[in-house]
């Protein structure tokens, strides 16, 4: 039996302005209109022998994650979570995994666990890999996969190793260390992907990392599961989940183990871990510009330009990269594809929103795009999914007033409950209690004003909510 198992998590913060932190990395819509996690289950289902596919991801973004399997999941995989309060690095999650799978399938069962975020071009390459694997973990081995190098990369940890022999695991070197490594032919990529039965890996996490162990055990009987048609999910519990180190995989096994194996391997496989390795999914002109979306380029080559909803000019400049997005732009150098990160964390220090959040922001009965905000006010545009609805809520600082453009809602409204239709519209003062619901088949759509002393959003209290945040 083969668990094929996502790791859905982490900021992506060198492709800011796209990926934030409730909108990361895997999220992402590559040109082809695909996300990254919609292929990583596409490719894990795809395997031969997979029983179902279990995600590791946060709390918050388990109904996004619902959304994004959908659609690339005609047949009804059966699916399972794990969901954490908050990261925990991967030895954690790992080990999570491992344990559930464990008590739901049993020691032989065997894990292939995949970063979210990759992007691989081979499939029956890849199947092959995980096949030979397979038979390596039934073995008793922990197997992790090694790419073939073409260039000396200084972004990525290297393995050293003979056919499947690991012989040692080496940090990402300078450029020149790099170029050896390449040269010698004795050095693959480490990807981060691995495969193992579930008692294999338990057994030596109790021997080389224990305490990881011990408090991952104590997390999970603490922790409550529910079970559904083809769904299984595990809400990690936060005070026992906080007691878990914070360590990953790499560290807290691999590089101690002496059951380690590697699996050479050419996937076309990238991490997709800058602008310029997104540029590099689209086909170049004649000067080497690669645009997506709408563009006017004078006198300019080798740039990337990403713009959805704007006409970007460029002219005589070389080797840039734009990336516009609603409520921030990003303009940096080929050469500098690396540091975008360094303005994602100054964002984040300052608390700026632009390191969380877009524009538009999913929740889990649809989404709400800002259209408008200054001192004392805010416009937000909300949609509403079909039989959704939000949380029976109040807020201390702002009074609202809500105008249908399309659909019906059913709103309560203080000890009122009111049907609208298109251009009808209530108001919420501050401090009632409320709550909007879409009752109809269509998209609810309504436009939401917002007045107050204060209106960010963390003024809300939940007495009810159907997806758990009460």
């Amino acid at each position: 039996m083969l668990i094929p198992t996502i790791l859905c998590g982490g900021a992506g913060s060198r492709l800011w302005p796209v990926s934030r932190e409730t909108h990361p990395k895997p999220f992402m819509r590559l040109p082809d209109g695909q996300s990254l996690l919609q292929k990583a289950f596409s490719r894990a289902a795809a395997l031969p022998g997979v029983a179902q596919v279990l995600t590791i991801t946060n709390r918050e973004l388990f109904f996004k994650t619902e959304d994004e399997y959908r659609p690339v999941n005609p047949t009804g995989l059966a699916t399972g979570f794990v969901l954490e309060p908050f990261g925990r690095n991967t030895a954690a999650a790992v080990t999570m995994a491992a344990l559930v799978v464990q008590h739901q399938h049993g020691d032989a069962a065997q894990l292939v666990v995949l970063p979210a975020d990759h992007l691989i071009a081979d499939q029956a390459a890849f199947a092959q890999a995980v096949a030979t694997a397979q038979t390596l973990a039934s073995q008793g081995r922990v197997v992790t996969f090694g790419i073939q190098p073409d260039a000396p990369e200084t972004g990525f940890g290297y393995i050293e190793g003979e056919g499947h022999t690991v012989k040692r695991f080496v940090e990402k070197p300078n450029l020149e260390a790099a170029q050896a490594y390449l040269a010698s032919g004795h050095y693959l990529w480490n990807s981060g992907m691995f495969c193992f039965a579930a008692g294999t890996l338990l057994a030596e996490m109790a021997q080389h990392a224990p305490a990881i162990l011990a408090a991952c055990q104590q997390c999970l009987a603490a922790s409550r599961t529910l079970a559904g048609k083809g769904m299984a999910q595990t809400e990690l519990d936060a005070p026992t989940f906080h007691l878990v180190p914070d360590d990953s995989i790499d560290y807290a096994l691999m590089e101690k183990t002496t059951h380690a194996a590697v699996v050479p391997c050419t996937l076309g496989w990238s991490d997709i871990g800058s602008w310029s390795a997104v540029g590099n999914l689209t086909a170049p002109d004649a000067l080497g510009n690669r645009v997506l979306g709408q563009a006017l380029l004078h006198h300019t080559t080798g740039c990337y330009i990403q713009s959805a909803d704007r006409l970007v000019g460029a002219v005589g400049v070389s080797d840039l990269i734009v990336i516009d997005t609603p409520d921030a732009l990003l303009v940096a150098h080929q050469n500098h594809a690396q540091d975008v990160k360094l303005i994602y964390n100054q964002l984040k220090k300052q608390g700026h929103e632009a390191h969380k959040l877009h524009r538009t922001v999913h929740r889990p009965w649809g989404t709400y795009t800002v259209l408008e905000e200054g001192h004392h006010f805010k416009i937000k545009r909300i949609e509403v999914k079909p039989g959704q609805k939000l949380s029976l809520q109040m807020h201390h600082h702002r009074s609202e007033h809500w105008i249908v453009v399309s659909g019906t809602a059913v709103v309560v409204n203080g000890e009122q409950d009111i049907m609208l239709r298109p251009n009808e519209s209530t108001y919420i003062p501050a401090g009632h209690k409320h709550r909007l619901v879409n009752p109809g088949v269509i998209d609810l759509v309504l436009i939401e004003v917002q007045s107050g002393q204060y209106l960010g959003e963390e003024d809300i209290v939940r007495f009810d909510d159907q997806y758990g945040r009460a």
